[in-house]
């Protein structure tokens, strides 16, 4: 374990199995229809890599870039899109994937963005939760984890451009934030 992790919160055992649970219920859920599957970078990179392999169903994927930390550990509040999706989704369902919902402000603007497209539907899928931090009214339509209000990293989270190829998901030591 990295020394700047002051415990682990989930195992790689617990991501995988958490994520694979979560694909069975997306194949049950989309059966049928037409699926896009919209990661958002850079933190849903391995969570979304994981997902859409436990996704039993023909789909496809895009890209976002969009963040509101930049290099802190509290969301400035602003919303920075450094690149849009690509693909044609009018009509077609729409499953934006983000490693964490906390304040809600990125998901809630890129769910609105991405409806003007005229979509069947948008929803919302995040590994986790962080409802305590929430400051626009924004639910995950699917989520693994509810998470109290601590800073994480591993599995694609990252501080500062760092700890996003950790195998597990472990709370930031906060002496280590600057």
């Amino acid at each position: 374990m990295n020394p700047e992790i002051k415990t682990i919160l989930y195992s790689e055992e617990d991501l995988s199995k958490a994520v694979s649970e979560l694909g069975n219920k997306l194949t049950s859920d989309y059966e049928g229809r037409e699926l896009v599957l919209v990661a958002v970078l850079k933190g849903s990179v391995l969570f979304f890599a994981d997902l859409m392999r436990c996704i039993d169903l023909p789909c496809t994927i895009d890209f976002m870039a969009a963040s509101s930390y930049g290099s802190s550990t509290v969301s400035s509040g602003k919303l920075n899109i450094k690149k849009d999706i690509s693909c044609d989704i009018k009509g077609k369902d729409v499953l934006i994937v983000e490693d964490i919902l906390d304040t809600g402000t990125t998901l809630s603007y890129l769910k609105d963005y991405l409806a003007q497209r005229e979509p069947a539907s948008v929803k919302l899928c995040t590994l986790f939760d962080k409802p305590a931090r929430r400051k626009k009214p924004i639910t995950a339509d699917y989520s693994c984890f509810t998470i109290d209000d601590q800073f994480i990293v591993g599995y694609g989270l990252d501080y500062d451009e760092k700890f996003r190829n950790l195998p597990y998901v472990g709370i930031l030591d906060p002496g280590y934030c600057k």
